[in-house]
């Protein structure tokens, strides 16, 4: 069967957490800008699956015990970016976190411009930028060159942030983190515009302007009914870090008289390892599920945070918890087709330090294994 080609325009994202089906909605329902004709592989010849997207996440944590130099995980991440935009991959995530001892990535606009310049076709988006530790207006120039260098692929997610840790590096004090981070989209969108502002007393110009007029979107985080509600007055979109709290955002949009953003649309096929056997996959991996939810883990139980990471003992009792799985590739097409129209899939090659050998294993087995039965190739 001959692959449907979904093409598009370069235009704005809103996203629900990694949910592909929100983006796709919202491309389909925003405006058009002039731009490059974004070319996107999708579905094939898999009775039940009309259409499937894929995405690819890196945080570069790097924990000691992994093996592997910092500077060996950031060529490979590169290289497995540009792989992904070769094989139609919709889209790359950044995350940011800083001072952690793994190594967790500190600057990802600088990263979202080396992976600019290694891709042609890829949505970059950084989720989350922590706002309130950034200067805006450097934060605004930063953006608009990586937007620049990625022909108009760059989008943001900005959030509050909620380690307390990297506010005391930064010296900056955590009951300033709404404010901040409202003042931060505020002055985004007023210098993405090209225009001379006020700010902080004093007239301001950011140049140069991004590729895409508006500049790239911009989303905020969160995990409270008042975030919720913020993103609603102020952003384009809402990531929540909690499903629940998604009903406040689509409740304020409509309040706001805005078009109905939908039901949460979930997750999407994340936190999983591909491998042929399911068992040498747990042994290869395991570990390093672990060691992810005991990190996220420990930074949401000292911020005092709800979230899907909990501390664990044992790789025996992540597998029992289901969150994390190791998958065959026959396992993940079923997932795929379960999911029906639009499914999105998440990978995250280098999860919780993964080693780039065996993050290569299961993307090249994702290629040779999967790809094929989802794009009717013969």
């Amino acid at each position: 069967m001959t692959p449907t080609i979904i093409a598009w325009r370069r235009v704005g994202w809103r996203c629900h957490r990694w949910s592909i089906l929100a983006h796709v909605v919202y491309l389909a329902s925003t405006r058009s800008e002039p731009g490059r004709v974004r070319g996107l592989v999708a579905a094939g010849d898999r009775k039940g699956i009309d259409m499937a997207f894929f995405g690819l996440r890196f945080d570069f944590r790097n924990p000691a015990f992994a093996g592997a130099s910092m500077t060996q995980r950031y060529s490979a991440g590169l290289d497995m970016a540009a792989w992904a935009d070769e094989l139609g991959f919709m889209m790359v995530v950044l995350s940011e976190h800083h001072g952690s001892l793994d190594g967790y990535l500190p600057s990802p606009l600088v990263m979202a411009g080396a992976v600019a310049a290694r891709t042609r076709s890829m949505r970059i988006m950084v989720s989350a930028v922590v706002a309130p530790l950034h200067d805006p207006l450097r934060l605004a120039e930063d953006a608009a060159v990586v937007d620049l260098i990625s022909a108009g692929r760059l989008d943001l997610v900005v959030a509050n942030g909620y380690v307390a840790d990297e506010f005391a590096m930064f010296d900056v004090p955590m009951a300033e983190r709404a404010r901040r981070t409202t003042t931060a989209i505020e002055v985004l969108r007023q210098a993405f515009s090209g225009d001379t502002f006020e700010h902080r007393g004093r007239s301001v110009r950011v140049t140069p302007t991004p590729d895409r007029v508006g500049g790239p979107s911009l989303s905020l985080g969160g995990s409270t009914p008042a975030a919720a509600r913020r993103a609603a007055r102020i952003a384009d979109g809402f990531v929540p870090s909690l499903p629940e709290v998604w009903t406040h955002y689509r409740d304020e949009r409509i309040a706001l008289g805005n078009a109905d953003p939908g039901p949460y649309m979930g997750a999407g096929i994340a936190n999983f390892y591909l491998a042929d056997d399911v068992e040498q996959g747990w042994r290869d991996v395991g570990e390093y599920f672990l060691y992810e939810t005991n990190a996220y883990g420990r930074w949401m139980s000292d911020a005092g945070l709800d979230g899907m990471y909990e501390p664990a003992t044992s790789v025996d009792e992540i597998r029992e918890r289901s969150m994390y799985r190791v998958l065959t590739p026959e396992a993940l097409l079923a997932e795929i087709e379960a999911a029906g129209p639009w499914a999105f899939v998440l990978m995250h090659p280098m999860l919780g330090g993964i080693p780039p050998e065996p993050a290569w294993r299961a993307l090249r087995l994702f290629e040779h294994d999967v790809l094929p039965h989802l794009t009717g190739a013969q």
